[in-house]
């Protein structure tokens, strides 16, 4: 009997353009500022000089993602630091999360600096993930996303459009700004992705994470870039449940849920802006266990036994949202 070949991998750029398009015709009622750069890149400001929203950063979540998992708001629970959370699921964790989602590709220009997520990074592939990941993607168009208050300098749109073989012109980059309402979304919505990632360092095979599904609340905005970053991380550190579907042996699905949670963290049980500012500002100072939802659960799929382990800490919440 002849083996069936492999099955095709998506193209996260392919599957993310229409949902780009979308974004950019829908500009108005989502409150985004469209415009291009000298070369002619799209630019979608999602709250530099515009207002943005909580939609513009679901949609801008499931363009991170590739176009191949679905990103929706629904209500918390009356006792949370919160009314919304931000609902993740995908049809390929991995490839979703990491393959496009996960933010970086470290983009440089002068004074400018971003930690690039979003499709493009799949056609660039500078970094050495996709090795790992063994996928390299090729599409028409492609689409970053940037957690920065200005747009990128000519200089760096230019060798973003050389590294992918596009002209600028194919190219979009979306703005997002930490102290916005969209980029706090787009961020919280990435339960998932921490989660995948930390599983990933904790020397769990990827090829064995099936399926899964993440929440995490909507914290306020705040002007100070500090405090909105704390909010975005606590969201996720202390409010965020991840469910993962593996395969294997369930002994390593019970290893895997008693390491994933942020608890297994020496530096949990503190406001992240707390440590961050106790870090001197760097992040190679900080636990990277803490990187991780509070509350997790494995599912392993062979024997349908689950693990659930770690916690919320609503109290934190409320202090770190500024919940009076």
């Amino acid at each position: 009997m002849t083996e069936a070949p492999p099955p095709t991998r998506p193209s996260v750029n392919r599957r993310a353009a229409p949902l780009v398009t979308h974004l950019v015709g829908d500009a108005d009622a989502l409150r985004l500022g469209i415009s291009r750069s000298a070369s002619g890149a799209v630019i979608v400001d999602a709250g530099v000089d515009v207002r943005g929203g909580i939609e513009a950063g679901r949609q801008i979540a499931e363009i991170c993602l590739g176009g191949l998992g679905q990103v929706s708001l629904t209500a918390a629970p009356p006792d949370g630091a919160s009314e919304i959370l931000v609902a993740v699921h995908t049809v390929d964790p991995v490839l979703a999360c990491l393959g496009s989602q996960y933010a970086g590709w470290k983009l440089q220009e002068g004074k400018f600096f971003a930690m690039a997520s979003g499709p493009g990074r799949a056609i660039a592939v500078k970094e050495e993930l996709f090795a790992q990941l063994g996928y390299h993607d090729a599409a028409e168009s492609s689409v970053l996303v940037l957690e920065v208050d200005r747009p990128p300098p000519e200089p760096l749109i230019a060798r973003v459009a050389e590294i992918c073989g596009l002209t600028a012109e194919h190219l979009t980059f979306i703005l997002t700004p930490t102290i916005s309402l969209a980029g706090s979304v787009q961020i919280v919505a990435r339960s998932l992705e921490v989660a995948v990632h930390k599983a990933h360092s904790l020397k769990f095979p990827w090829t064995r994470i099936v399926d899964g599904f993440g929440t995490a609340p909507v914290p306020p905005p705040s002007p100070d870039f500090v405090t909105a970053m704390g909010r975005t991380n606590d969201a996720v550190l202390y409010g965020g449940a991840v469910s993962l579907f593996v395969e294997g042996p369930d002994a390593e699905a019970e290893a895997l849920a008693n390491a994933l949670p942020s608890s297994a963290s020496r530096d949990y049980g503190r406001p992240f802006a707390q440590i961050f500012t106790e870090s001197g500002g760097d992040f190679y100072k900080i636990d990277p266990l803490l990187f991780s939802p509070g509350l997790v659960e494995v599912t392993a799929l062979e024997s349908g036994r689950r693990f659930r382990r770690g916690r919320h800490d609503q109290a934190l919440l409320a202090r770190s949202f500024g919940l009076a």
